[in-house]
């Protein structure tokens, strides 16, 4: 039995959480950003595979007390690496993280857990200098209160990069993110959804996926793939597996919209992309079905007209760069009040750093959800029918308001 650990944005990991189980693998333990498992061999291909919320899958090679640099050579030292690297390889630790160790210079554990890696393979292959001319492998390391925690990359390039996006335009939405956005709003393919805000179409295109049971891995490859203990031809009959998961029987309706003409054109493109690559996993059973694309529009989001009584509006509205100035910013969200009255039926998600967002629109979230992703910290806000006050309840409302985060 292997331990993985699955990379997540800081708050995202009860969301993680309930996939991997869904998976069925079983949690041992989280961090902020970090949800530990169990899973068999297979899981280490199809957690890459299937994972909608995870930013990246670490294999765990090691778990031990270190408070001086002997110590922590000595635990690197013993794992057995000779069987998860070719001789070609070219090892790199690629990040360090320390927390309350007496170990805290970062350069200096990097340095000591890849010398240790290189002594363990020369000695057993007996070389003095290894080539490092293949494909290189990451290692990343946590101190945490002088628990070491050695981990091996099995993602390579961060797992919000699906393959599809081949235009992104300007700060766009992590894949991951809207993928979170989705399960924290509990979205269900029979509502109806709409992004009032497309862009490059990411968070239409994730519904898709997730609604049409589209593994959001099948599109790229993984670092797993280069390492020894990959098995090619269990692999293929994993993805077979996952292929035969993908429902085209199912009635969806997901649209975007933006005032962007390029903009819709990028989502469009991407949807393609996207709905394309799920058409090559079903061949790989034989099924020539299609996959139904999401529909975009151009549209200013003040035009807007609920098509059905219900439904989720869920969106990542332009700030920061986006936009350019603050009074910009402050004059569309205090514009996206109108939403709440030509969608008087359906639930709203927003994402955005701003902390002026709800003063601007007029409106307090029924819920609040802090969500980390890199150097960005932005705040899910979630609007349900409790949540269509006016002004003059706007306190009121507030107080009420339950905010959970890092």
């Amino acid at each position: 039995m292997n331990i993985l650990v699955a990379l997540c944005a800081v708050g995202a990991e009860k969301v993680l959480g309930n996939e991997i189980k869904q998976l069925g693998y079983k949690l041992t333990d989280n961090a902020p950003g970090r949800v530990i498992f169990t899973g068999d061999d297979d899981a280490l291909f199809r957690a890459n595979l299937c994972l909608r919320t995870a930013d990246r899958v670490y294999l765990q090679m090691a778990s031990y007390k270190a408070d001086n640099f002997d110590s922590l050579f000595d635990g690197v030292y013993a794992v057995q690496w000779q069987d998860y690297f070719k001789k070609d390889t070219r090892v790199v630790v690629d990040k360090v993280r320390t927390y309350k160790s007496k170990l805290d210079s970062e350069h200096s554990i990097q340095a000591m857990v890849q010398k240790a890696v290189y002594k363990k393979l020369g000695d057993v292959w007996h070389m003095t200098t290894l080539p490092e001319t293949g494909d290189e492998s990451d290692i990343r390391v946590y101190l945490d209160e002088n628990t070491v925690l050695i981990l091996l990359d099995l993602s390579g390039l961060p797992l919000h990069k699906r393959g599809y996006r081949a235009d992104t335009g300007v700060a766009p939405l992590r894949e991951t993110t809207a993928a979170v956005m989705l399960q924290m709003m509990m979205w269900r393919r029979k509502t109806p959804l709409h992004d009032p805000f497309c862009g490059s179409g990411t968070i239409a295109i994730e519904a898709a996926l997730y609604a049409y049971n589209v593994a959001p891995g099948f599109g790229r490859r993984f670092a797993l793939e280069s390492l020894p203990v990959f098995d090619r031809q269990r692999a293929a009959e994993i993805k077979k597996q996952e292929a035969a998961k993908i429902r085209t029987d199912v009635e969806v309706r997901i649209t975007g919209s933006d005032i962007d003409p390029a903009a819709v054109a990028r989502a469009k493109k991407n949807a393609e992309y996207a709905c394309v690559t799920a058409g090559r996993a079903l061949q790989l059973i034989g099924n020539d079905a299609r996959v139904q694309r999401p529909d975009f529009v151009q549209s200013d989001f003040r035009d807007l007209k609920a098509p059905y009584p219900e439904g989720l509006l869920l969106c990542n509205p332009p700030y920061g760069e986006r936009l350019g100035d603050e009074k910009t910013v402050e004059a569309l969200y205090k514009d996206m009040s109108c939403l709440f009255t030509v969608f008087p039926g359906w639930e709203m998600g927003v994402i955005t750093s701003d902390s002026k967002f709800q003063e601007c629109i007029g409106h307090y979230a029924t819920l609040l959800k802090d969500l980390k992703g890199g150097n960005l910290d932005t705040c899910f806000y979630i609007y349900n029918d409790s949540a269509r006050t006016g002004r003059h309840e706007i306190h009121a409302a507030h107080k009420n308001t339950e905010r959970k985060g890092k």
